[in-house]
């Protein structure tokens, strides 16, 4: 009796073992590649996509990204992606040209891409992504009335971005600077730290040195670095930065940083993920450009 009852019970274990294995090999695999995992930003956007999978269903999920800003060890991740068997690509470009053929290899593979944060030069299903420029000009005027609040009129302004080839950060820049058009005020020769903070730091701190009254942050890495730069410095000068992080708020709170422009990652995450199920499912029928919004944070709103 026992013997046939651990029969039975060994039959339902591998049974149970095999529907698994089934249902594991019926989902349908499909990659998250973002320009890093160092930046929260990241982090949140892939909080949204889980959000999506889990409501889907039917997708065998993985984020994957570089440890640093990268544009040969992002492609890397996008061929392996594709020799992994990946039906839907959702990616974040590090540099939109530098990863447009590795995506064109992929797409003659039948991967499907989807775009959020910063699309390629590459056609893809929708992408899902901040007005970048319009969300700089926010953080420009910011800076302006708070420069005019203290009775400055003109001075000279600095900029800390990632690099020249991200478009979404170059379009922050476009937007920053198109603010002080027609002001006293000027802008600097833009300094780049691929957001790397501790470089960030450094490039603030020599604008500081040189002068300015006010500096720009283009993501969380430039924005923590020139906080930490205007803090050592004793609050003199105005910072304003973009994206949302433990560390730029504590800036905002303690005075360093006036305000950041703040994404939507989780919606980014969300959105791309719902689109790829949707693909998977049949076809997307939504929007192909889907601005998902920011927001400003100050003080007063922490």
């Amino acid at each position: 009796m026992w013997k046939t009852t651990k029969t039975l019970l060994c039959g339902i274990m591998l049974a149970g073992l095999a529907l698994t294995a089934a249902n594991a090999q019926d989902k349908a695999k499909v990659y998250l590649i973002t320009m890093d995992q160092m930046d929260q930003h990241w982090a949140n956007v892939d909080v949204g996509a889980k959000k999506a999978v889990a409501e889907a269903g039917t997708i065998d999920y993985t984020w994957l990204a570089p440890d640093i800003k990268d544009d040969a060890k992002q492609i890397e991740i996008v061929n392996n992606a594709v020799a992994a068997g990946a039906k839907v690509i959702v990616v974040a470009a590090n540099g939109p040209t530098a990863i447009s053929a590795a995506l064109k290899e992929a797409d003659a593979a039948g991967v499907k891409i989807v775009y959020v944060d910063s699309p390629a030069d590459f056609p893809a299903v929708a992408t899902f992504t901040t007005n970048n420029k319009a969300a700089g000009k926010s953080g420009g005027e910011e800076m302006l009335k708070a420069l005019k609040a203290k009775g400055i009129e003109s001075g000279k302004i600095g900029i800390v971005n990632v690099n020249s080839a991200t478009q979404s950060v170059v379009d922050r820049e476009a937007g920053f600077r198109s603010a002080f058009e027609g002001t006293k005020f000027e802008i600097l020769p833009t300094q780049y730290s691929e957001g790397d903070v501790a470089r960030s730091r450094d490039i603030a701190a020599n604008y500081i040195t040189d002068g300015v009254v006010g500096i720009f942050g283009t993501n969380e890495g430039t924005t923590t670095g020139v906080g930490n730069a205007i803090q050592e410095d004793g609050n003199k000068i105005i910072g304003v930065g973009f994206d949302n992080s433990d560390s730029i708020r504590n800036l905002i709170k303690g005075g360093s940083l006036i305000a950041a422009v703040t994404q939507n990652p989780e919606a980014m995450g969300y959105l791309g993920l719902k689109c790829a199920a949707d693909v998977l499912a049949g076809g997307y029928k939504g929007e192909t450009v889907v601005d998902t919004g920011v927001n400003l944070v100050t003080k007063d709103k922490l």
